[in-house]
């Protein structure tokens, strides 16, 4: 009788080494998973949007970005976000709401009056 691995295994089973390297796999999968599903949830540092602060997750060549301003900064990023009428403009779409939640969306036209 031959004492390989193959026939410890059973017949119709793979051998163990693979199972072992099947189950390494599935782990890194969920490790990185997990990884990403919390760097999206949790900006950092800058926390959300808010009183005059706009934060953007933006997907980028290196995986994500975040784009931060306060004050004039903000008002610019907004001031262009809002600016922009194309539907595609994926930095702008993302952009408007962030900026609603920190106060800076443009003020609705005042409704002209005829009399």
């Amino acid at each position: 009788m031959d004492d390989s691995p193959e026939q410890d295994a059973g017949p119709g089973r793979p051998p163990p080494r693979r199972g072992r390297m099947v189950a390494a796999g599935l782990l890194a999968v969920a490790i990185v998973g997990g990884v990403t599903i919390w760097g999206v949830s949790h900006p950092g540092s800058y926390g959300t949007s808010r009183d005059g602060c706009v934060t953007v997750s933006m997907p980028s060549s290196t995986g994500g970005a975040l784009m931060h301003g306060c004050g004039a900064s903000a008002r610019a990023m907004c001031r262009e976000a809002f600016a922009s009428h194309d539907s595609h403009d994926k930095l702008a779409l993302a952009t408007q709401p962030q900026c609603r939640l920190a106060g800076l969306a443009p003020r609705p036209a005042a409704a002209h009056s005829g009399g």
